[in-house]
């Protein structure tokens, strides 16, 4: 069993995140970017992309800010042992106590094959060694789409941390989860005032997404049609998966989430390659972060 530090004890709190975080992939985060995101006043960087049990990328963003959380969205669990991951928590720990949030996920069948069997079953597994390893349940958060991998999230987690959802599903999330687990979730925004523009940039980012059954399945079961996600999806299911436009109307749609349940709202913008930080910046201003 990994034990806490000599001399320090572990913090049980979940990590303040704010209203609003930031998510990116990991292979685009650079310290650079983390202390800019903190200067601007976000209160979470999330780590997208399963980054390894190690946890070093988590680590430099640490070493480079001052007061935002680090997250991760999501270490998935066929990857990153859940051994490796407790002991690289506890590094963490000493050095920057309450300053990380342990995101983990069960990722998608069509990446893994035949390693993804019992997904469920899995994940228990999976935290039953975070347990066994004094990762403190309110330090982690769980990917939960489904009822019952959202209500594990609620009984066995801080809460949980959806990606690619709509407001409709943070009603529903939250009607699952009740009113004291964490809901943080992912939001997709393209910081573009042309229509056309914009959906383009969404649609070469969906195309991968919407062919998951994970995600088909859990859209289809709050609000869209199969049809309607077909061949590219329609404009106006682009226009909700990934809405587009000034600062003032990206806002809207983070405040849309806020109202329908969720506690933390990260943002992804995209293009995914480009240059986040004027559109960031714009957002901060307007949400008076």
């Amino acid at each position: 069993m990994t034990a806490p530090a000599a001399g320090r004890s572990l913090t049980t709190v979940t990590p303040p995140l704010g209203r609003i975080g930031v998510w990116r992939g990991g292979a685009l985060l650079t310290p650079e970017l983390a202390a800019e995101v903190d200067r601007l006043g976000y209160g979470a960087i999330w780590i997208g992309g399963s980054p390894p049990a190690d946890l070093r990328i988590a680590e430099a963003l640490l070493e480079a800010t001052e007061h935002v959380t680090i997250a991760t969205g999501i270490v998935n669990i066929w990857t990153a042992p859940a051994g490796e991951v407790a002991a690289s928590f506890h590094r963490l720990e000493q050095t920057h106590p309450g300053r990380f949030l342990l995101g983990v996920g069960i990722g998608h069948r069509e990446a893994l094959g035949d390693r993804y069997q019992k997904p469920y079953s899995a994940l228990v597994e999976y935290l039953d060694v975070l347990d066994a390893e004094c990762v403190p349940a309110e330090r982690r958060v769980i990917s939960a789409l489904g009822p019952r991998t959202l209500a594990l999230s609620a009984a066995r987690a801080a809460g949980t941390h959806p990606y690619m959802t709509t407001p409709q599903h943070t009603r529903f999330a939250r009607e699952t989860v009740g009113p004291d687990a964490l809901i943080a979730l992912e939001q997709r925004l393209v910081p573009e005032t042309d229509p056309a523009a914009a959906r383009a940039a969404a649609r070469g980012f969906l195309d991968r997404y919407l062919a998951l059954s994970n995600y088909r399945r859990t859209l289809e079961a709050h609000g869209f049609t199969a049809a309607e996600l077909d061949d590219g999806a329609t404009d106006a299911a682009v226009d909700a998966l990934a809405p587009h436009g000034t600062p003032a109307e990206l806002a809207a749609a983070v405040q849309a989430q806020l109202d329908a349940g969720a506690d933390h709202v990260c943002v992804q913008m995209l293009p995914q390659r480009d240059d986040p930080l004027p559109a960031l910046e714009a957002l901060a201003v307007e949400l008076a972060l």
